[in-house]
């Protein structure tokens, strides 16, 4: 298939929203992490999307991180919206929306709860990406949503002028390379562990939550793998194991990544919006203990340390809920 151009870059961050201890946006924190993520490296930064707490927004904040990430990037990365709905004409108009906002792309998450079957799936998909002019990334990740996408939908949905690429949360590489061998849809990784393995099979680059914390070793993996270096690229990914063990495995990764920047200092606060809840004592400990094997990942020294589990316990009520109407 004909290679077409990548309009997203390939480094990018499934941004964490930085809230304040009563759960309200932390907008200083938001624009200070951005400017931290692009200069590690980032050249596309996804806001809204699972890592972002999309479900627990309200539509007026996800528009408002549109244009603070797009005003901060200042033409250095590109802005891409996630989450959307699993209502297809909120989606709709969120995503129109997003593109009044200054969006540069969109990525259409499968919708979730519904559990839509693949004809359902090709409509909700085909109407979302009729409704803006932005190149479109399929967002594929079952374990959260209940439904994949079928090999043979993304086949047809690749036929779509506006779908250029999907985010692969499936795991399926067998699957990734047989998509990639019939379409020229650009995959990118949405499976921290496996962006090597994905990069190595083809695909095009990443979004991932530990590049929060760390994204210069991932802008170093890509750079080697588009230079034919295996033996630098697997260095990088053999040293973030341990970091991508402590983000990814024991709570969910918007918990434990905002628990580490905390930590590190980089925002005012680890709170999480109901009903995700801080680390317990016990998982806030497992993660400490990962990240005492953190060595040689540029960008961080865990020397200095100091998460604040008191900080981190519970959830918050924000004042607005995040409602679809």
């Amino acid at each position: 298939m004909a290679n077409i151009e990548n309009p997203f870059g390939q480094v990018l961050v499934a941004l964490v929203t930085p809230f304040d201890a009563d759960g309200e946006v932390d907008w200083a924190a938001t624009e200070q992490h951005i400017e931290n993520c692009i200069q590690g490296g980032a050249d596309g930064i996804v806001v809204t999307g699972t890592t972002g707490e999309t479900s627990t927004l309200t539509d007026p904040e996800k528009l408002k991180l549109v244009q603070v990430a797009k005003s901060v990037a200042s033409g250095r990365a590109k802005i891409i919206t996630g989450g959307g709905s699993n209502e297809t004409a909120h989606a709709i108009e969120l995503y129109r929306a997003s593109e009044r906002a200054g969006a540069d792309g969109v990525m259409i998450v499968t919708p979730y709860y519904n559990k839509p079957t693949q004809a359902g799936l090709l409509t909700h998909f085909r109407m979302v990406a009729d409704a803006t002019d932005l190149p479109t990334i399929l967002y594929d990740i079952p374990g959260r949503t209940g439904v994949p996408i079928a090999y043979e939908t993304i086949l047809r949905l690749a036929k779509h002028p506006n779908i250029v690429a999907v985010k692969d949360a499936k795991g399926d590489l067998s699957e990734v390379s047989r998509v990639l061998n019939q379409t020229d849809l650009l995959y990118f990784s949405g499976d921290d562990a496996n962006v090597l393995p994905h990069l190595s099979i083809g695909a095009s680059g990443l979004i991932g939550v530990t590049a929060n914390i760390a994204p210069a070793p991932y802008r170093a993996m890509v750079d080697a793998v588009n230079a034919g270096d295996l033996h630098a690229a697997t260095a990088v990914h053999q040293n973030l194991e341990p970091l991508v063990r402590a983000v990814m495995t024991h709570v969910p990764g918007t918990v434990a990544a905002k628990y580490i920047l905390h930590g590190l200092g980089r925002i005012s606060s680890p709170r999480v919006r109901l009903p995700l809840v801080g680390p317990e004592e016990w998982e806030a400990a497992v993660i400490e203990d990962e990240l005492s094997l953190v060595r040689d990942v540029p960008g961080v020294d865990f020397t200095n340390f100091r998460p604040d589990r008191n900080a981190a316990a519970g959830g918050a009520l924000p004042k607005i809920a995040g409602t679809t109407r």
